[in-house]
């Protein structure tokens, strides 16, 4: 009887275990802490696709001149792109020397949200 069931629970585990999966941030550009040239904008790509209508990220300068100051939140449109497992956030305007934080939050279909934030620089 045991061979009977042992696939079973083990089938089971597997599917327990993809319920659980969150998205995770693998890769974003500009990477947190670089120093970069003015971007075009931000790319942020996940472990799975995401919902558009919840997922979207903000972009705040903090810096300019070397000087920390106020966060400045900067106008900015975010997009899930055709792939399905990238975040693109366009600044509406090219972005000033300074820097930067992203804040994003993104969900994807096992319907958690998963946020995070980090920083860039422009030079």
């Amino acid at each position: 009887m045991r061979r009977i069931f042992l696939p079973t629970a083990i089938a089971l585990l597997g599917v327990a275990g993809a319920a659980q999966a969150h998205p995770k941030l693998m890769t974003a550009s500009p990477a947190a802490n670089a120093t970069v040239a003015k971007p075009a904008r931000v790319e942020l790509r996940f472990s799975e696709k995401l919902m558009p209508k919840f997922s979207g990220a903000d972009l705040m300068m903090i810096g300019h001149s070397g000087a920390s100051h106020a966060p400045m939140k900067v106008t900015a449109t975010a997009a899930v792109a055709g792939d399905g497992n990238t975040l693109v956030l366009t600044p509406k305007a090219p972005l000033a020397l300074g820097r930067y934080t992203v804040t994003w939050h993104v969900v994807s279909r096992d319907t958690h949200r998963v946020a995070g934030n980090y920083a860039f620089a422009v030079k």
